[in-house]
């Protein structure tokens, strides 16, 4: 697989820097497969990557984080 060939290169990159948490871990599954991947997040450490996808992570505020909440207030649970 070339670099063409992977799923950041093929598909639409907004899909890696996305607002949207379902969005940003359909990009981290497509990373799964990817012979770059391990150089991609190597890369994106060093390079303290601001936001998105990268190698099968997702960067916010430069950090791994597991998973992007969606914007807002979460729901407030109603107390019995």
């Amino acid at each position: 697989m070339t670099a063409q060939q992977t799923p950041c290169q093929r598909l639409d990159p907004e899909l890696w820097f996305s607002e949207m948490p379902d969005c940003l871990e359909y990009a981290k599954s497509l990373c799964a497969e990817c012979p770059l991947r391990t150089m991609c997040l190597e890369g994106a450490l060093e390079r303290r990557e601001p936001w998105g996808v990268w190698g099968g992570e997702i960067f916010d505020a430069g950090h791994v984080i597991a998973r992007k909440r969606a914007r807002g207030r979460p729901r407030k649970d109603i107390a019995a």
